[in-house]
């Protein structure tokens, strides 16, 4: 399944325990009841609460008559409207969502305007100050490639590798919408939040470009920027071979 949803009312992609609203628990909900069986609903990764995509992969297994576009259609009709599956087909029976996935691009809509936008503010965050993008793009050169980014995420020290690569970070202005769009082979917890928020630091002049060589040494979350709202972030692509 390709997936697009607003994820503004929701507690994020993953299904919780005691009924909280998700999107991983609205498609099984629904799956689930057109199978007849429990489903579960295996996800390229998870998306923080409010945090939207556009184009996010998943994928069941399932047993029955109905074809994909019957599926499909049953699917969409009791959904809710925020949640909405694209595309619908049939992939051989070794296909992992998460496991298959060989990297993912995000981005990140900033208003960067001195006036707030009514339409825009549940899809963005609002910074009203003026940004150096110029400063911004040369810190986010220093971002690029294989590193250890433990500092740039809220994951709290384990076994498991904290190393990343960053494949392409750009910047798109167009009148007040600022879009960052970052591209790696994966991403730890809040990485991308928390990167945003680092360039944002050095785009308000409070920090410069080698501010990020500085907490790359360093290791530390407190010497990276803030965790920026999840409102402004998508999923945008996840590239499978």
């Amino acid at each position: 399944m390709i997936i697009e949803y607003d994820g503004s009312r929701y507690k994020g992609w993953q299904r919780l325990q005691g009924g909280e609203s998700t999107i991983q628990g609205k498609l099984e909900d629904v799956i689930s009841q057109m199978l007849g069986v429990p489903t579960e609903i295996i996800g390229s990764g998870r998306t923080d609460a409010g945090a939207h995509a556009k184009n996010q992969v998943a994928n069941f297994k399932a047993h029955g008559k109905m074809t994909t576009r019957e599926m499909l259609d049953y699917i969409n009709h009791y959904l809710p409207q925020d949640i909405v599956v694209k595309k619908l087909e049939e992939k051989d029976v070794r296909f992992h969502s998460r496991y298959n996935a060989k990297g993912k691009r995000y981005i990140y809509q900033i208003w960067n305007s001195k006036v707030p936008s009514a339409f825009e503010r549940k899809y963005s965050y609002h910074v009203p100050e003026e940004l150096n993008i110029d400063e911004m793009k040369r810190a986010a050169e220093k971002l690029i490639g294989e590193h250890d980014f433990i500092a740039f995420s809220s994951v709290k020290k384990s076994n498991k590798s904290t190393i990343r690569e960053i494949s392409s970070i750009s910047f798109e202005k167009s009148k007040e919408m600022l879009v960052i769009s970052i591209t790696g082979d994966g991403f730890l917890y809040n990485m991308v939040r928390i990167i945003i928020g680092t360039l944002l630091e050095i785009g308000l002049g409070r920090k410069k470009a080698e501010y990020i060589d500085e907490i790359f040494r360093g290791g530390r979350r407190l010497e990276a920027g803030q965790t920026v709202p999840a409102q402004g972030l998508f999923l945008q692509e996840v590239y499978y071979d």
